[in-house]
């Protein structure tokens, strides 16, 4: 006989239940997002790029230009004539080579005065981030109300001060006003505040090193960036500096050459002044150019520099 094979009967479910299998949970994968573009923000930050490229590309087209170059042809495109290495000769010979003297007047204020002024902010602004003495608020208010008021309201008081002392007419007049920067001052304690760990400075204490080994072996090479910023700004007020030198200097020979240059310009306005604004577009040219080669070598330290204390940990 055969035995019938029988198969289990399905179970029983309840009336209005569904059976289903078990889902797993999906994963959402987080992409990141792209940024939005805004038309509104390219426009205006075309325009800020037109802003600050046209004036330098008027000043390097019409540097290649002779005096009568100048007055016939077109302000953004080159003359037929291209004479820009007989403007650099000339503005150098000029006048006895006064250009060159004024050269170096610019480069004694912005190493006397940038750098010390960048010294004196980076010991001030380590001692006020990194030490507690009694009056630090009160030092804290004098900066920041220092860093508001603009350096022309103090140049004719210092000029007073200086003409007692009989310091105008001297480099002195422009090196001892330049030590003092408010903002640069300011910019060192944000930056000795967020760059040195205190755990580092005292570790340093307990191996036995003194304050003075302690700044110039751990703190030092952390303020770096700091230093470089600081000095990149003071050198560029320093060199751009205008208004002071006009003031105190009476000599050309102590011109720097913003003032120097503005002289050479004026002569066209003078009876029987000759006329040279080929070479004051040159010595412009000339000017400006180690500022530039200035911030596109250290522009990683000052960037830097720039967004210290930006993100909070």
């Amino acid at each position: 006989m055969t035995t019938p094979v029988t198969t289990p009967a399905p179970a029983a479910t309840a009336p209005g239940s569904v059976k289903s299998a078990p889902r797993l949970r999906r994963v959402k994968e987080h992409r990141p997002r792209r940024p939005r573009r805004s038309k509104l923000l390219t426009v205006l930050t075309s325009l800020v790029v037109l802003y600050t490229v046209v004036p330098l590309i008027w000043l390097v087209v019409n540097a290649t230009k002779t005096q009568s170059g100048l007055a016939s042809s077109n302000g953004l495109w080159f003359a037929d004539d291209f004479a820009l290495w007989d403007n650099i000769r000339d503005t150098f010979t000029y006048g006895d080579g006064i250009f060159t003297r004024w050269l170096l007047n610019t480069l004694l204020y912005v190493v006397l005065g940038a750098g010390g002024a960048t010294l004196l902010a980076v010991l001030g602004g380590y001692a006020l981030a990194k030490f507690d003495f009694p009056g630090k608020r009160g030092v804290f208010a004098t900066v920041i109300g220092a860093v508001a008021v603009p350096g022309t309201a103090l140049a004719v008081p210092t000029f007073l001060m200086f003409s007692k002392m009989g310091l105008t007419d001297t480099p002195w007049a422009v090196i001892l006003p330049s030590l003092v920067s408010p903002f640069g001052l300011y910019l060192m304690w944000v930056f000795a505040s967020e760059a040195i760990p205190t755990e580092l400075l005292e570790a340093a204490r307990m191996d036995g090193a003194g304050e003075a080994r302690t700044f110039f072996t751990v703190a030092l090479p952390l303020l770096a960036p700091g230093i470089v910023t600081v000095l990149l700004f003071t050198t560029v007020a320093t060199w751009n500096n205008y208004f002071l030198p006009l003031i105190m200097l009476k000599d050309p020979d102590w011109y720097p050459l913003t003032l120097g240059l503005s002289a050479w310009n004026s002569q066209a306005e003078t009876v029987g002044g000759e006329v040279i604004f080929n070479l004051v577009i040159t010595g412009s040219l000339l000017t400006i150019l180690p500022l530039v080669v200035a911030f596109l070598f250290l522009q990683k330290y000052w960037q830097s520099g720039l967004a210290a204390g930006s993100v909070k940990e």
